[in-house]
């Protein structure tokens, strides 16, 4: 596939994730694909990144992911991008604060015949607890 068919179908995968039809994931993930970053309990192909999203949706409803900066060649995409949203819902065990929050991350995502098949990525979630007021121990 070509950088720009990759590039559609990662801008595919943020319009999901940011309407919350997460149904769509189906059609733009391998069923054996991998993520080397896998949130807890998120599980794999397309039904782990339904599973991650719809927990992150529920969490925060007005969720937008804002891509900033984005890179492809012939099977990777990489981008930076900007997460917002307002605290509504359970967060890794943190309840509902009405705050909201804005993080920083990165994701690489390799691609075979028009779908994601490898992602890698890192989001500051430790930015995102310290915004919802979450006090951390000193180690």
């Amino acid at each position: 596939m070509s950088a720009q068919a990759n590039i559609e179908t990662q801008k595919k995968f943020g319009e999901a994730v940011n309407t919350g039809q997460l149904e769509l994931l189906r059609d733009l993930i391998s069923s054996d694909s991998v993520d080397h970053d896998p949130s807890p309990n998120q599980g794999t192909g397309p039904e782990g990144y339904i599973r991650f999203f719809t927990m992150m949706r529920s969490a925060f409803p007005d969720m937008k992911v804002t891509v900033e900066t984005l890179l492809a060649d012939e099977d990777k995409v990489a981008f930076a991008y900007t997460l917002t949203g307002t605290h509504q819902g359970t967060f890794m065990t943190v309840e509902p604060t009405g705050k909201t929050i804005k993080a920083r991350g990165m994701q690489i995502s390799k691609f075979e015949n028009g779908k994601m098949t490898e992602r890698w990525g890192s989001s500051d979630e430790l930015g995102i607890l310290k915004q919802l007021g979450v006090q951390l121990k000193e180690i």
